[in-house]
């Protein structure tokens, strides 16, 4: 006796193709290409598969949907009968109780039909049985709306997977399908279509969960490119607080531009909630660059400690000399615990953004603003600055204002005369912080998850690092024409770069606007009239005989490029050539830089094998179909030999499942992860916000903080990623101090250690994944570039 097998019954609006068992996909072709007859009783087909694609063409044709029913198996088990219905067969089920929230259904219990069974005799399918009459209008015109209809050919999911990694709108590469099609009506499914599927892509190139598929993601990256650092911290429950990740491209920059890093945390990423925390420097064509990354949960001085803490060993140890961050607590106090030599700067952008708001009560606000303003720029020492803030405060009965006393206690922090003794490569605020986030405005949004965001942030960078090489090649293949005849003017053409000699072009040009008065000995005083007519003296001293200038401006001191002011006493010295000293190597464009010799494989499946050979073949068939589509026969001949190499060609059938791709190894997961809880940050809610608010820092978190990490050498034992304790700067450090140094050309000792021992945690132990620098030691670089 025969065993029954009902086949759930599947909604007409839902995912068929589970059900279906093949694949159904199509070319994008009219969707009526001949007359199908009508179904009788005793017609033969070679397979169940064959008889319902005749239903469904049958379907198409009069206007009805379509489904598979059921099906009952002999006992051999092989298939003998299958029930195909109308796609409105079965009864409405609302599967929302919200009575305010129920969604349309087509099931109206429509009773058409068609039972196939296997002939015995004839080892064929015959249609034993049918019902053609419906209990429902039928449409021909809206056929290629139904469900069974829909189908995307793999040659558009194929456009559509590229459009996507390339940032293309799903709206924009729908479009360019319609145009291509011929319209509307010669698509063969619907926008909604295209993005399940670029959404199911998503989900099986990175995995389900968020946290899940950063791990995967960040292991995938560790096997990949020697160097990738990576710690996820975690609170009691197993919830994933924050993350912080570097390339080793990244890692390998904060060599040559470590110096002085812009922190901010403005920039929301994510549907969660979660801020994105760049570290940025500038490189030597005054470009932002990336020193690593995090996203965190709160803004506590918690957070930023490990933050700090755990960047601070991704980069060998060595803090960087300058940090440059607004105003929040949190921040200085993490600051003051994990970079206690470093010198740190508040952003005098933020500061001055809060005078309308702090000081528009008073009657004489708008003179207030200008004293403040001249007070703030046009102070030169630490003597003027006082002498004017004072006097400012006096005349405008500022004395009792709490909020100018707090900025004059921590005036060292911001006012430029203060801190332009040190270099800060002239940032003065957190804009190169806001410009990162801007650049990944575009590839990331509130609604982002985690795990889309890592891939979004994988061609952000690929965008940035091309942008970085096309500046290089400009640098390399031109040259800026002189404006004067002077020697220094050329002398710093030859060795800058255009941005950084485009700098000192403008001061040499300005220096037209100075006079030189000699005030005895090596003092001398410099009158500028700028372009607004103001007069301002300011004091150079210059020792000829140790070939050293220093101006009161400090330009030189805190941006590496000499003043006008210094250039017009050099002039009137007769000096035709820049001492060596004011020749800064950051700002060179012949020095042979470690860091633009990293390669990082940004996504490895584009260089697959596979992927190649289907480039070749799809550019192989635009060139015939260029030629053959300008002559029916030609194309007829063409169509008939495709089809014809279609039957001979031995292909493994495609499923869905060869869709994934792996973006990890292999291993065992001990300690399930659960994705981040959604953050509530400070202040008034965004959709609130009349204009956009200083960022204040959240409450503190109380809970425990764990670390994960991969080592390369055991790459295959992801278990054992799950720390317990996060790792102090003195224990990194105690370690650091173990390793015996290398000398090399290329590396000071601080990133040599560490480009020979990628130092992760785990628990109480330290994990160095080996680093592999052969080539870098044999000094073989594939560079056009002149060394020095």
């Amino acid at each position: 006796m025969d065993n029954l097998e009902q086949v759930e019954e599947v909604d007409e609006v839902e995912e068929l193709e589970d059900l279906q068992g093949v694949d159904l996909e199509g070319n994008n072709e009219e969707l009526v290409p001949e007359i199908i007859v009508k179904p009788t009783v005793g017609m033969f087909f070679d397979s169940p598969d064959e008889m319902f694609e005749y239903y469904k063409g049958y379907g198409l044709q009069e206007g009805f949907p379509v489904m598979r029913r059921s099906c009952r198996k002999g006992d051999d088990g092989s298939l003998r009968y299958v029930t195909f219905t109308c796609g409105r067969n079965g009864k409405s089920k609302a599967k929302d109780t919200n009575v305010l929230r129920l969604q349309p259904n087509q099931k109206i219990g429509c009773n058409a039909k068609l039972g196939g069974r296997f002939d015995l005799v004839t080892g064929k399918w015959v249609i034993g049985n049918m019902i053609l009459e419906h209990n429902h209008a039928v449409s021909p015109s809206k056929s290629r709306y139904y469900r069974c209809n829909r189908t995307i050919s793999p040659f558009v999911k194929k456009q559509l997977e590229i459009n996507d990694e390339a940032g293309i709108r799903m709206a924009q590469s729908f479009k360019s399908v319609v145009v291509e099609a011929g319209g509307f009506e010669k698509v063969s499914f619907l926008e909604k279509d295209a993005r399940n599927h670029i959404d199911k892509v998503r989900r099986l190139r990175l995995g389900e969960g968020d946290v899940v598929a950063i791990q995967r993601y960040f292991k995938k990256m560790q096997t990949e490119n020697n160097g990738f650092f990576f710690s996820l911290d975690l609170d009691e429950e197993g919830r994933l607080k924050n993350v912080f990740w570097a390339d080793p491209r990244s890692r390998a920059a904060y060599k040559d531009f470590g110096d002085v890093v812009t922190f901010d945390t403005t920039y929301l990423t994510n549907k969660y909630d979660m801020p994105f925390a760049p570290f940025v420097g500038v490189n030597h064509h005054d470009q932002s660059i990336l020193l690593g990354c995090g996203l965190i949960s709160h803004e506590d001085t918690e957070t930023f400690t490990w933050l700090f803490d755990t960047w601070l060993s991704c980069m060998s140890g060595s803090p960087p000399l300058g940090i440059i961050t607004d105003q929040d607590k949190a921040m200085k106090n993490a600051i003051e615990i994990v970079f206690p030599n470093t010198r740190h700067r508040w952003c005098l952008w933020h500061i001055l953004k809060k005078v309308p708001e702090k000081l528009g009560r008073y009657v004489q606000y708008h003179a207030i603003r200008v004293s403040l303003h001249s007070v703030v720029y046009d102070s030169y020492t630490p003597v003027e600055f006082e002498e004017a803030w004072h006097g400012m405060l006096d005349k405008y009965d500022l004395i009792n204002n709490q909020w100018l006393n707090g900025l004059y206690e921590e005036r060292n922090r911001w006012v430029p005369c203060f801190v332009k003794n040190s270099f800060w490569a002239g940032m003065s605020t957190t804009q190169r912080s806001e410009s990162m986030n801007a650049f990944f405005d575009g590839y990331v949004n509130s609604k982002t998850t985690l795990k889309q965001f890592v891939e979004k942030y994988e061609k952000a960078m690929e965008s940035k690092i091309e942008k970085e090489w096309q500046t290089d090649a400009r640098c390399f293949s031109q040259r800026m024409p002189c404006r004067t005849s002077f020697a220094m003017e050329k002398q710093v053409e030859a060795v800058y770069t255009i941005s950084k000699f485009q700098e000192f072009q403008q001061e040499l040009a300005n220096k037209i606007y100075c006079e030189v008065f000699s005030c005895g000995g090596s003092e001398y005083e410099v009158i500028e009239n700028d372009e607004q007519s103001r007069e301002k003296t300011l004091k150079v001293f210059f020792g000829k005989n140790e070939g050293e200038i220093h101006c009161v401006c400090k330009m030189f001191e805190y941006k590496g490029i000499l003043c006008r002011h210094a250039i017009t006493v050099l002039s009137r010295n007769h000096i035709q050539l820049l001492p060596e000293k004011y020749i800064l190597r950051r700002w060179r464009k012949d020095v042979r830089r470690f860091y633009s010799k990293v390669k990082v494989s940004y996504d490895s499946r584009n260089s697959s094998i596979e992927h190649q050979q289907y480039i070749e073949e799809c550019t192989a068939f635009y060139d015939v179909a260029e030629v053959a589509s300008k002559n029916e026969e030609s194309h007829k001949n063409i169509m008939g030999w495709i089809e014809k190499a279609m039957k001979d060609v031995s292909l493994n059938v495609r499923s869905d499942g060869d869709d994934t791709y792996n973006y990890g190894g292999s291993g065992s997961y001990t300690e399930i992860i659960q994705d981040p809880v959604v953050t509530r940050r400070k202040g008034r809610p965004p959709t609130q916000r009349k204009q956009k608010q200083f960022k204040r820092p959240k409450q503190k978190s109380n809970n425990a903080s764990t670390s994960t990490t991969v080592e390369d050498s055991e790459i295959h034992e992801f278990s054992s990623q799950v720390a317990t304790t996060v790792p102090t700067q003195e224990s990194h450090m105690t370690l650091l101090a173990q390793q015996a140094p290398f000398e090399h050309a290329f590396f000071p000792p601080y990133y040599q250690s560490w480009m020979n021992y990628g130092g992760v945690h785990h628990g109480n132990l330290q994990y160095f994944p080996q680093q592999n620098l052969e080539e870098a030691n044999r000094g073989e670089f594939s560079s056009n570039e002149p060394s020095t």
